[in-house]
């Protein structure tokens, strides 16, 4: 009982966490900062999934978190291509 309540704080955390690098992700100043708060934000959620398998006991948030992980590192890459020919260009 108190490791569940202990989880639940911990997700919320992970929630707050995840809601503030959004915000970054939006307002941030260059790319740079956009670029870290998007592998940030990537790390968060995957956490968040874990600690939701944990918190429920369905195995099936492992594979969101396992999905979520690779499409964040798809667009970790698709990023920084997008940087490197940017520029290239100027």
């Amino acid at each position: 009982m108190i490791a569940e309540s202990i989880s639940i704080y911990l997700l919320v955390g992970l929630m707050l966490g995840i809601i503030l690098t959004g915000v970054r992700l939006i307002i941030g100043p260059g790319f740079a900062d956009r670029f870290v708060a998007l592998d940030m934000m990537t790390a968060l959620a995957v956490a968040a999934a874990a600690l939701t398998t944990l918190i429920t006991g369905r195995q099936e948030f492992i594979d969101i978190g396992l999905g979520l992980a690779v499409t964040g590192f798809v667009a970790t890459v698709a990023l920084a291509v997008f940087l490197e020919k940017k520029g290239n260009e100027q």
